[in-house]
């Protein structure tokens, strides 16, 4: 992939672990200057270090949290880039069973929090001359699956989010790309089952995932190409997987 000029920053949210920590070493292998936002504060400004970038604080459900990250990233410099990253799922319960504070949880932190960041920055992304808004959705944006009600509602709702901005930045020097990853083998598991390091294993079982660095290859490949063109969506998924319900398993 081709270089891009130092100067240019690009901000990743979830940006701790997983699709977001190896967004963050691409784009920063190709030459942005990378500013991580996490929760997890110690360990971004561990990968910060490693990469020559930013670590600020970031909560994406918290408006304070939000205007903070967005207020210190924007005085330091134009913004060229966003990585929507985080995200996640949480439980796995049919509808008659849901757990409302889970659906809370991932309807705040899916789109509420990609709203919030979204508006905040994207005045500095119109304003860059070459903005870039990647969205990391799911195939559960597209479909449905049973026991995943919360989690596909908050993914294709987080999914129109992004998709109506297509249209309303017509003309605004601003691209949208969607990446929608099937089963990609990180925390999203183990967050998804409270911890549960067997049951979050058991998804990965006979199966050969996608890992954090297949999806960042294709953020760094999106994020390098010219101006005029926009990469729409892009649906990715282990040769195993079929659909968000359908997987081939190795006995």
């Amino acid at each position: 992939m081709a270089n891009t000029d130092a100067s240019k920053t690009a901000v990743v949210t979830g940006a701790s672990s997983g699709i977001g920590e190896a967004c963050a070493r691409t784009l920063a292998a190709q030459g942005f200057h990378v500013v991580l936002g996490a929760r997890r504060v110690e360990r971004i400004e561990a990968i910060a270090q490693e990469i020559g970038g930013t670590a600020h604080q970031l909560d994406v459900t918290d408006e304070a949290s939000v205007d903070a990250f967005v207020a210190a990233t924007t005085a330091a410099g134009p913004v060229h880039v966003l990585i929507n990253n985080a995200g996640g799922a949480k439980g796995f319960a049919p509808v008659l069973e849901a757990d409302l504070d889970d659906w809370r949880w991932m309807w705040e932190t899916n789109v509420l929090g990609t709203l919030r960041m979204t508006k905040s920055l994207l005045p500095a992304l119109i304003d860059s001359g070459d903005g870039l808004i990647v969205t990391v959705t799911s195939v559960a944006a597209l479909g449905h699956y049973d026991n995943g009600a919360g989690y596909t509602s908050a993914k294709h709702a987080q999914a129109l989010l992004h998709r109506t901005l297509r249209g309303e930045l017509l003309g605004k020097p601003v691209r949208l790309t969607e990446i929608c990853p099937g089963m990609v083998e990180t925390e999203f598991s183990l967050v998804r089952f409270d911890g549960d390091a067997q049951r979050a294993a058991d998804v990965y079982a006979g199966v050969t995932p996608l890992i954090a660095d297949d999806i960042a290859e294709i953020v760094g490949f999106v994020a390098t190409r010219p101006p005029h063109v926009n990469l729409d969506q892009i649906i990715v998924k282990p040769r195993d997987q079929a659909d968000a319900g359908r997987v081939h398993r190795q006995h």
